[in-house]
């Protein structure tokens, strides 16, 4: 066996994650692509380590200078994606992982399905904005899709055995983040330094702030619904701080189906990537887990301390919902982490836009490229400044 991976996002948490995997695995893996953005010493690093056929680098300075680094290598150093849609069929990837955080990583994904057998997506804010246009390029270039944040993964998983009529209620934990035991009058002192600790998973700053604050629940809400066609009246979020459950199907007949695993996104990719085939014991140390089965822990939800989950029921009401739901939480998080704004503003402004006079107009639209959805990030993307400096 031979597997041509390629990672897009090869320096950020998943995608160092990945290549642990190709580490374990070199006699069965070549790297085809490798894609990232400005972290000049873990390119280079990679680049000669790894020797992958292409690497996308999206900054231009840090382009510039590793093209200049390594012109006499064999490693191709380019700039954007746009040279993939000239490749023939025969240069196409078993399995990429898409790994970039935000909306960014939309446009990598439409390009590298037109080159890849199998795409594993880590990025939910590709699915939420742009499912249709994934979907349908999906289909026109034969390419199998997986979702590999750890909740849709195992949501894959239990829905291969139950179609969605034996299904009553589907749930997706939430660990609670770092704050699920404070006192609803601490969240007002909240700063980055705080929020970015999570109890259970080693995370980049965004999806760290998104847990911190519930947000990325409400984007695995929509992320399930559009994957999956899910009715939102069957998805659900419960509390558990453990971290060991990641996804729950209550059925219809009295019985209940879980995914368990351990907290690690080597257990999700390396089972996508070899299609469950594997003794993940030969290359990752599990946990005992006599220890971890004792006292799993479930809890309601406390809206006091995590308001975004009110909004569950509208964040995907409209076509383009979850775009401005999306557009709004990545300015925020970006103005949290900047120390511009408190931490309890995040969800404060994603509730207030959602009641803004304007935004019907911008939900309704049902984008049908990628300018469209640009168009209506932007929009979102300017009303929450706005509203940030009225503040």
């Amino acid at each position: 066996m031979n597997l041509k991976i390629s990672i897009i996002g090869s320096t950020g948490s998943i995608g160092l994650s990945a290549l642990k995997i190709v580490d374990k695995r070199k006699k069965d893996i070549s790297l085809h692509v490798l894609a990232a953005n400005k972290n000049y010493k873990i390119i280079k690093k990679q680049i000669i380590k790894y020797k992958p056929k292409y690497f996308v680098i999206t900054d231009l300075n840090i382009y510039e200078k590793i093209k200049k680094k390594f012109k006499k290598k064999n490693t191709k150093i380019l700039n954007n994606f746009d040279f993939f849609t000239k490749l023939k069929k025969k240069e196409k990837s078993d399995v990429s992982i898409i790994a970039i955080p935000g909306i960014a990583g939309l446009e990598p994904t439409l390009s590298i399905i037109k080159i890849s057998k199998k795409i594993l997506i880590a990025n939910k804010e590709s699915i939420i904005c742009g499912w249709t246009l994934i979907k349908n390029s999906a289909l026109k270039y034969n390419t199998k899709i997986i979702p590999i944040d750890s909740e849709h993964f195992s949501l894959f998983q239990l829905l291969k055995d139950n179609k969605l009529n034996e299904i009553k209620k589907i749930y997706i934990t939430a660990s609670g983040g770092p704050f699920l035991n404070y006192k609803v009058s601490q969240f007002k002192n909240i700063k980055p330094i705080n929020a970015l600790k999570h109890p259970k998973w080693k995370m980049g700053k965004k999806i760290s702030i998104d847990s911190a604050t519930l947000v990325n629940k409400i984007l695995e809400i929509i992320e399930a619904q559009k994957l999956f066609n899910i009715p939102e009246k069957k998805l659900d979020i419960i509390i558990h701080p453990n971290s060991l459950v990641h996804a729950i199907i209550e059925l219809k007949n009295g019985l209940s189906k879980l995914i368990y695993h351990q907290t690690s996104m080597i257990i999700p990719l390396a089972n996508a990537i070899f299609d469950g085939k594997l003794n993940i014991e030969n290359f990752y140390k599990l946990k005992k887990k006599e220890k971890m089965l004792h006292n799993l822990e479930f809890r309601k939800v406390d809206f006091r301390k995590f308001p975004i989950l009110r909004i569950k029921s509208r964040a995907n009401e409209f076509a383009s919902t979850s775009i401005i739901i999306n557009a709004a939480n990545e300015i925020l998080v970006d103005q949290f982490l900047q120390k511009k704004i408190p931490f309890l503003t995040i969800s404060k402004i994603i509730m207030n836009i959602l009641n803004d006079r304007n935004y019907r107009k911008y939900a309704i639209k049902k984008p049908k490229n990628i300018y469209q959805i640009k168009k209506v990030d932007t929009w979102a993307r300017n009303l929450t400044m706005k509203k940030l400096n009225h503040e």
